[in-house]
């Protein structure tokens, strides 16, 4: 797909938005594919975790997750066995965004998605009717309407469960079957009335360990599948690294040229890692932010700056926007995440301020303003 075509997506998938790479990658891939893998597992690591000068590639890949390559490298292997993979964590964590890119690599398709809620049903994960077909002709496999994880075992490639614990038991025990048996059956319909999965059907199911207690996986179910736990990135150059790989993709999708200066980020960084420090230290939930204070809320509240630089500004990032995105995304309960970001700010900013100065004092003002305002 060109570039003009991906300007039509709101948000393009991992495959069309990075296909020049994937047909790169597929034209010098020599290596052992298992079933009818796109790539093998050494270039799935490879479009994934970005290229080395040990493998010999004459164009340079760049790294799209960043974490540990272990955590990669098991959910490769588990793929190319008959288990089905659960990526767990906090929110934030990258679960979603790695199970787009295995997905786009190991089949090219990383769109046959099941999104787990309260309201899901069985349907969405084997199948429906189209009402007005099964009227006019009866039910017949021409009148069935297959879920995406159906499509996926017709088709031999991978489908995706997000949020899996968010739906109720009885759609995680649909899963049971398909992840054992590998195949649906059809009890409406007299023939052709069972759904094999085909060679390279497998399951990347994601789950949010703050979510424990909503609807806990059956003992039978977490046997279907080998958990990779993605721990939350702590290691600040990890974190800076996400950050400016996913500004950079913002900035491009949006077309806006503007800089982040480094001082920015370092701050928007050091608050982050000071308030994960202070909610680690806090001794009840009252005073506690709401926010996870993930990587994925720094990425927002960057994006939320830039855009307000951009569109109200003058195209140049300040740490008073900064500070005001900051605030503004992280106050969601009135007034309880107020108290806490103003004690924050007194406390710890205030103090930064003093023994900083330049950007940190800016910073300093335009979160009290912000504050001051939501309050």
């Amino acid at each position: 797909m060109s570039e003009s075509d991906e300007r039509g997506m709101l948000r393009a998938p991992a495959e069309v938005k990075y296909a020049d790479e994937l047909d790169y990658l597929e034209s010098v891939d020599d290596g052992p594919k298992p079933f009818a893998w796109r790539l093998s597992p050494k270039m799935v690591r490879t479009f994934i975790l970005g290229s080395e000068r040990a493998d010999g590639l004459d164009r340079e890949i760049p790294q799209k997750w960043f974490g540990d390559r272990t955590f990669v490298e098991r959910s490769i292997v588990t793929l190319a066995s008959d288990r089905g993979l659960l990526l767990i964590g906090d929110p934030g964590t990258g679960k979603s965004w790695l199970a787009e890119l295995l997905a786009a690599a190991v089949c090219r398709n990383s769109t046959l998605v099941v999104q787990g809620t309260a309201g899901t049903t069985e349907d969405h994960i084997k199948y429906s009717w189209n009402v007005s077909m099964v009227i006019a002709k009866g039910q017949s496999r021409e009148s069935m309407i297959p879920s995406p994880i159906m499509t996926a075992m017709e088709t031999g490639v991978i489908g995706r469960f997000e949020e899996l614990t968010r739906s109720t038991s009885d759609v995680q025990d649909a899963l049971i079957s398909i992840l054992s048996e590998k195949y649906v059956s059809i009890p409406e319909l007299d023939d052709d009335n069972i759904v094999f999965a085909k060679p390279g059907f497998s399951i990347i199911a994601t789950a949010n360990s703050r979510d424990r207690g909503v609807n806990d996986l059956s003992s039978a179910l977490k046997r279907r599948f080998n958990f990779v736990r993605i721990p939350v990135v702590t290691n600040k150059k990890s974190e800076a690294e996400i950050v400016r790989f996913r500004t950079t993709e913002l900035l491009r999708r949006h077309r806006i040229e503007l800089e982040v200066p480094p001082t920015l980020l370092d701050i928007l960084l050091q608050s982050f890692a000071d308030l994960r420090a202070a909610s680690a230290a806090a001794t009840s939930d009252d005073e506690r932010l709401e926010s996870a204070l993930s990587t994925a809320e720094q990425i927002g509240v960057l994006e939320d700056a830039i855009l307000h630089s951009r569109f109200f500004g003058d195209d140049t990032l300040r740490a008073t926007t900064l500070a005001s995105s900051l605030v503004g995304s992280l106050a969601r309960r009135t007034p309880e995440d107020l108290a806490i970001l103003n004690k924050f700010w007194h406390g710890v900013v205030e103090g930064r301020g003093k023994k900083e100065g330049g950007e940190w004092k800016d910073f300093l003002e335009g979160g009290r303003d912000a504050i001051a305002t939501l309050s």
